[in-house]
């Protein structure tokens, strides 16, 4: 990680219940297309220590990472960052944590996204606020419909292809 950026300790922490099993719940963060199910319209998942974590969440920027711990169906660990360094977070920065501990029929989803900036705090505690209820819906085998954030982010184009004044990209 580049010397400049300045690193917090900071937590960002969610949990939510699946009617589905560790072991299905787990595909959703393994397989890629599960994972476009609930997040992203596209994926490449090498689910192996060292193997690659891309994932576009909305359609233009993309998540580059890398798998760190894989055991199935209890754990997935990877590493998370911007492939254009969005949002202060470059590529590999931070490091997301998943546990799925099994309930009756149901599982616990445990997310942890540890070592962010700051300055993106407040994005990624709403990024996952969004995704994960479409894990919800998607692990328990309803569809959970198109991803507004998507339909957001091509408004937001077409306005500055407008030459309508926005924040920078």
């Amino acid at each position: 990680m580049p010397a400049e950026q300045s690193t917090t300790d900071s937590v960002i922490e969610h949990e939510v219940r699946v009617a589905a099993s560790p072991d299905s719940v787990f595909e959703y963060f393994t397989d890629p297309a599960k994972m476009v199910q609930w997040m992203g319209t596209e994926a490449t998942l090498d689910p192996r220590p060292g193997g690659v974590c891309r994932v576009s969440p909305a359609g233009h920027a993309t998540v580059l990472g890398e798998f760190v711990e894989v055991d199935r169906p209890r754990r997935i660990v990877f590493t998370w960052g911007w492939e254009t360094a969005l949002f202060a977070t470059p590529p590999q920065s931070t490091l997301v944590e998943v546990s799925l501990t099994p309930d009756g029929e149901e599982t616990i989803v445990r997310l942890a996204h540890r070592r962010l900036n700051h300055e993106a705090l407040a994005f990624h505690r709403a990024g996952w606020g969004h995704y994960l209820p479409r894990l919800v819906l998607a692990a328990s085998g309803t569809v959970p419909g198109p991803d507004p954030w998507r339909d957001l982010d091509l408004n937001l184009r077409a306005l500055r292809a407008a030459g309508v004044a926005l924040a920078p990209q």
